[in-house]
């Protein structure tokens, strides 16, 4: 099957590292702390956050920093194949929870619980990049303390050409796909690939999140503003992270 027309188009009539609409809104989800629609083409993904809490079991309490929980699910209506969805959900929750934990300040909130609720309700390539995104996004809706936003965005090799934003036509083609997250990196690959050629994806994947990045930040409110804090360490100053601020109901927390 061709994937890529003489013409340099794609299937859905897209140019090999053009990815598929953006579209974002926080606070779907009223008696959540933060949420996020977040939706990369066709494929959508509502997030949930609850917390900094009380820890409910208290045999999992961690003394110096919050406990982090993540529960992903796929509703039965969203994918086209209903095999292999239970090992699915625990390994991308897993994916979703380790770079969180990685972005999170999990320090300034010891003995407490914060917990990720992410669910897909279309699917069509793309989602785990999807759900972290949407992840982060509710996460800063919450107010978490974070040191930076996680963005997530994948790419493929496809007819000897590398391929941006995989739908789900592309992602089964069987070609070999990486999904890579900044801050931190994640990169999961499914087959081989000459260094060379997977420098050229690893490159197209990781431009992609900063695109994301970018349009995740224009999605929070204009309303938290943004002030640097710094540790001095030998005399150096090291930034932290930031302080948001929001106004509207006197909250303050240190996040980037």
């Amino acid at each position: 099957m061709e994937f890529v027309s003489p013409e340099g188009l794609r299937l859905d009539g897209r140019h090999p590292t053009e990815m598929r609409q953006l579209r974002a809104e926080i606070g779907v989800v009223s008696k959540a702390d933060g949420s996020a629609m977040f939706e990369m083409g066709n494929t959508k993904v509502i997030a949930a956050v609850y917390g900094p809490r009380e820890v409910q079991n208290k045999g999992q309490q961690i003394n110096d920093h919050a406990l982090v929980r993540c529960e992903y699910s796929m509703a039965n209506f969203s994918r086209r194949s209903l095999e292999k969805a239970k090992g699915r959900s625990i390994e991308i929750s897993l994916v979703i929870r380790q770079s969180m934990e990685a972005c999170i300040m999990t320090d300034l909130m010891p003995r407490s619980q914060i917990d990720i609720f992410v669910q897909v309700l279309q699917a069509d390539g793309g989602t785990r990049s999807a759900c972290i995104n949407a992840a982060t996004l509710a996460l800063a809706d919450a107010g978490i303390p974070m040191c930076d936003l996680v963005t997530s965005c994948s790419a493929g090799y496809l007819n000897s050409t590398p391929l941006l934003d995989l739908n789900y036509i592309e992602d089964s083609a069987g070609g070999t796909d990486v999904t890579v997250g900044i801050l931190p990196t994640l990169e999961k690959m499914d087959a081989k690939l000459p260094t060379h050629i997977f420098e050229d994806v690893m490159q197209l994947a990781t431009e992609g999140c900063k695109a994301i990045a970018n349009y995740i930040r224009e999605k929070i409110p204009s309303s938290w503003s943004i002030v640097e804090v710094h540790n001095f360490n030998h005399g150096k100053p090291k930034v932290l992270g930031t302080i948001r601020n929001r106004w509207e109901d006197g909250q303050s927390h240190l996040v980037h």
